[in-house]
């Protein structure tokens, strides 16, 4: 098994002075404590890491230079960047192989449902599989608001137009688990119709395959906006594996 991860992004809404999988969490980067989830589970052999061809940051990585690490050159968009490590990939391993591709910003990652995600992958390796939340919450569908019947100097506004059965709506986590080709095809294939692909899930759906979901974690969370790194922080704090 290999894993990807994503990290050529910018992090825009953290409002932040770098790239938000660089910022400092319990005294290492965000970045550096999900590979370090990551190599933690004897199962990875290798861990492709895609970054801005720019990249003035991860060379200080304590990772940069492991053994398991490889660094390529991702794209403007996610499913570029996993496009390009999974070609880099495919030049050493075959087309059969599990690949997770995990958020860099998703720094916690218990080892324990780490193992059991990739448990279901390998037993149903043509269906993959990912991490997942029930909702708890209702959710509430909202038009796209019509801008032409507000005043230009006023926000508009959101307006429910309906209220979803949330015991069939699930929050997708990441790792998600694939084959090698299998998703090197979907999201090829997704990008050459146009389909919008946020994760892998969605271009494997994208092809007719239909992922299995492994409940999740609170803790697996990303972390997206700046109040989120203090209960990172606190969670990262709970778990076993240690930098």
């Amino acid at each position: 098994m290999i894993a990807v991860i994503p990290a050529a992004g910018i992090g825009q809404r953290m409002g932040a002075a770098l790239p938000k999988q660089y910022l400092q969490c319990l005294g290492s980067t965000l970045l550096d404590h999900t590979i370090c989830a990551l190599l933690a589970e004897a199962r990875i052999s290798k861990i492709y890491i895609a970054l801005q061809s720019d990249d003035l940051w991860f060379e200080d990585s304590r990772y940069a230079h492991a053994e398991k690490i490889e660094r390529v050159t991702g794209g403007s968009t996610r499913s570029e960047s996993v496009l390009s490590a999974l070609s880099v990939a495919l030049e050493t391993f075959p087309k059969t192989c599990l690949v997770a591709v995990h958020d860099a910003a998703r720094p916690c990652l218990p080892p324990t449902l780490f193992s059991q995600l990739l448990d279901v992958a390998q037993e149903h390796p043509e269906q993959g599989a990912l991490l997942a939340l029930p909702v708890r919450d209702t959710v509430k569908y909202v038009e796209q608001p019509n801008t032409d019947d507000v005043n230009s100097t006023t926000a508009p506004l959101s307006v429910i137009s309906k209220t979803l059965d949330r015991e069939n709506i699930w929050l997708a986590q990441t790792p998600q688990v694939f084959r090698l080709g299998d998703l090197q095809r979907a999201l090829t294939l997704a990008t050459q119709q146009g389909v919008s692909i946020t994760d892998e899930a969605s271009a494997m759906e994208a092809q007719g395959v239909q992922p299995i979901l492994v409940r999740g974690s609170q803790m697996v969370m990303k972390v997206t906006e700046p109040e989120d790194l203090a209960l990172i922080e606190f969670y990262l704090a709970k778990t076993v594996q240690k930098i």
